[in-house]
């Protein structure tokens, strides 16, 4: 036999048994809180068209996506990222809907990564996106559900780092820095990149206020009283709107009891340009990079033809359960039921015993033990490892 058919591809892999059970379950409680919140949940394509996810939309490179034709010789690429696809949705089912929506989901993304990287090429995302509100509170809200969704998955020690790209442009367009020397700062910045950020201003940046304060950026984070300190250091309106709609944020997640987990990056910009406001991130102990990523997205809708502001994030559910296990959080498995052990002389006893707690909504696995004849002893391990009580009908 051909070793090769037993393996996965690099970047993907096998998830069974009580680990998968494990990520089902945690999955299902932060989409019960999410739901709590008013959200409905939206199941979009696997994959779609190229141009959903093309570098005028602002996602990921087109190298690292997984493409490939159809019949047709349409350009199909398998999705790296569920925002373009929410945004899409939106447009096309709520177009004349001016009342806010509220989409949730869960699925798979695909990133071609490069196996250098060592990250998985197919990952599990679970989020939620709130269209048609452009306040304050709508932040506030998204940000508390993150966090109180992070809590119900067990996670008790994490970080929400909160930045606000307004706050970049508006020293950019102040100072009239070209568009294209504007995204390859952003990206330095972005990519914690301090002496690529630091040559490029030095090279494009001629206005010596604003040279400076892109400068200090790196440096501007912290809990809220480092807001302060941001403000003093620019003049133009759309970044001190930048810094007093942080300010407005934190107080209304003090009123939902969550600033505790809360701090501010003025260097958290993201890789993703179709974000406009608040960036946010979360981060945890045991996984290398950002666990939940999200943030504002005004005018991504615009592009497939519907006027609407919107926000939402999404949980990296796969490193969500490499944190809980590093940490070595605790994990209650609810009870999966029974396992009516039998042999053939006793079946249909064992039948209707399984078809009434069936009725009744318990999970009941049939063992036939005829030819086995395994002992009450070893019929007990099995149903233990199952996480089932066991039921013994393999006597007369």
């Amino acid at each position: 036999m051909n070793q090769n058919l037993l393996h996965t591809p690099e970047g993907v892999r096998d998830i069974y048994g009580a680990e998968y059970e494990k990520k089902q379950q945690t999955s299902a409680e932060m989409m019960r809180v999410i739901r709590s919140y008013g959200f409905r949940e939206l199941c979009t394509p696997t994959f779609e068209f190229f141009d959903v996810f093309s570098k005028e939309i602002g996602t990921i490179p087109s190298k690292d996506l997984y493409k490939f034709f159809d019949k047709e010789g349409n350009t199909l690429v398998l999705r790296p990222d569920f925002t373009p696809s929410m945004a899409r949705c939106a447009a096309k089912y709520y177009m004349e809907e001016d009342v806010p929506i509220r989409f949730c989901y869960m699925g798979n993304t695909f990133i071609n990564t490069s196996n250098l990287q060592g990250k998985l090429k197919e990952t599990t995302q679970l989020g939620a996106e709130l269209i048609g509100d452009d306040s304050v509170e709508a932040d506030a809200e998204m940000c508390a559900l993150l966090i109180e969704s992070l809590l119900s998955a067990g996670l008790t020690e994490f970080q929400v780092s909160i930045g606000q790209v307004d706050y970049f442009r508006g020293i950019c367009e102040a100072a009239g820095i070209d568009p294209e020397v504007e995204l390859a700062i952003r990206e330095a910045i972005s990519e914690k990149n301090v002496f690529g950020a630091e040559d490029l201003i030095a090279s494009h940046v001629v206005n010596e206020s604003a040279a400076k304060a892109l400068l200090q950026i790196p440096e501007l984070f912290g809990g809220v009283d480092m807001l302060s300190e941001a403000q003093a250091v620019v003049s133009n309106e759309r970044s001190l709107a930048a810094i007093r709609r942080l300010q407005d944020l934190y107080e209304l997640l003090k009123l939902y009891g969550v600033d505790r987990y809360v701090s501010f990056d003025l260097g958290l910009l993201s890789k993703y340009n179709y974000y406009t406001g608040i960036v946010v991130k979360a981060y945890t102990y045991g996984v290398g990079d950002a666990l939940v990523s999200g943030g504002r997205y005004d005018h991504l809708l615009e592009k497939f033809g519907k006027c609407a502001p919107a926000i939402g994030f999404a949980i990296q559910v796969d490193d969500l359960m490499t944190a809980l296990e590093s940490q070595k959080i605790p994990f209650e498995t609810k009870p999966a039921g029974c396992m009516i052990a039998f042999q053939t002389a006793r079946y249909k006893e064992a039948l209707a015993k399984a078809k009434a707690l069936r009725a009744k909504g318990v999970s009941v696995e049939l063992f036939n033990n005829t030819g086995i004849m395994m002992t009450r002893e070893a019929l007990a391990e099995v149903a233990r490892h199952a996480g089932r009580e066991l039921l013994d009908f393999t006597t007369e």
